[in-house]
């Protein structure tokens, strides 16, 4: 879902100051509104998909491939691991990518979550309240 979409400098910080794995150009450009200094610009925007960042398409995955991801989580599914394959496959096969985010859509859109009493709103993520 990240082929639209923003995020603040605050997430995006790190990886354009101190990845490898990251077009020089394209850093470059993210320094511009994304000062290294922490407190400094934390709330500027960049775009998750540099070519079309308001369109729902396959660039996100042909980013990745470039290395012009913009988060750290999210080039780590080009990144020398098993997901390598389905970043290629997406980033050249705009309908296959299509179709399966619409099953993946339906699929989540199946989950019937716990409700009420049997249900629980986490405070943190992470562990049970």
């Amino acid at each position: 879902a990240h082929t639209i979409g923003l995020a603040r400098c605050t997430n995006f910080r790190a990886r354009i100051y101190n990845e490898t794995n990251i077009d020089t150009s394209f850093a470059t450009t993210r320094k511009s509104k994304c000062p290294k200094t922490s407190g400094s610009g934390d709330n500027n925007l960049a775009p998750l998909d540099l070519q079309t960042p308001t369109s729902f398409d396959n660039n996100y995955f042909k980013n990745l491939v470039n290395k012009k991801g913009l988060l750290h989580s999210d080039q780590q599914l080009f990144n020398g691991g098993s997901t390598n394959s389905i970043v290629s496959g997406y980033s050249t096969n705009p309908k296959s990518f299509s179709s399966d985010f619409a099953a993946a859509m339906i699929k989540m859109g199946d989950i019937k979550p716990l409700t009420g009493s049997n249900g629980e709103i986490r405070k943190n993520c992470r562990k049970t309240n």
